[in-house]
Order: structure tokens, then C-alpha cells, then sequence
């Protein structure tokens, strides 16, 4: 992955970066070859990233936000693409990891 996703271990990183990362780690699969079914899944998830990716919403909304992509991301199915399957990876880490902070 480009250097402008190395954005170091979620666990470090404070709510407003982790939504950031999962919205940009999402965006990165836009323009990816991908299987037409996974691409919808992901475009699911990148809208519901896109919700919270300013990081100015509530901890409840990044929370439900959050939990939507994991569902979103573990549905997806095979990517078929090696970019694609890197950066939803880290965006599943990521959000799982919004997921177990819950609500500040």
C-alpha cells in the first residue's frame, strides 16, 4: 500500500484518525478492478465511512458506523484484486477497532 495509508497501529491512533484511515483505506478500492457484487458491498461500506470520516460525529454514530462496515466488509465476498483485499483488511482493523472502543 502507498505510503499515505501507513498511518501506524489503530490501536494508537485517537477516534477522529481511525475514521479518517477507514474512509481513505476505502476510497483507495474506487478505482480497482473488482468483482461487480464485492465493489456494491464496498460501496456500502465507503458511504457509511463517509458518515463519519471529518470525525466531528458523535461517538454513538461512529460507533453504529463502524459496526455497519464490519458487517459490510465480512459480506463482501472475494475481491479479486490484491490492492483491494490490502486495504479492505486494514479498513476491517480498523473499524473493528472503533467497534471495541465504543461510545468516548
Amino acid at each position: 500500500m502507498a505510503d499515505e495509508f501507513d498511518t501506524g497501529e489503530p490501536a494508537t491512533m485517537d477516534r477522529a484518525e481511525l475514521a479518517a484511515a477507514l474512509h481513505a483505506h476505502l476510497a483507495a478500492t474506487e478505482e480497482l478492478p473488482i468483482d461487480p457484487t464485492a465493489n456494491r458491498w464496498l460501496g456500502e461500506a465507503q458511504a457509511a465511512a463517509a458518515d463519519v470520516a471529518d470525525g466531528s460525529a458523535p461517538g454513538a454514530v461512529v460507533t453504529k458506523r463502524a459496526r455497519q462496515v464490519v458487517r459490510l466488509l465480512e459480506g463482501a465476498g472475494d475481491l479479486d484484486n490484491d490492492d483491494a483485499v490490502q486495504h479492505v483488511g486494514a479498513a476491517l482493523t480498523i473499524a473493528r477497532e472503533l467497534v471495541e472502543r465504543g461510545e468516548p
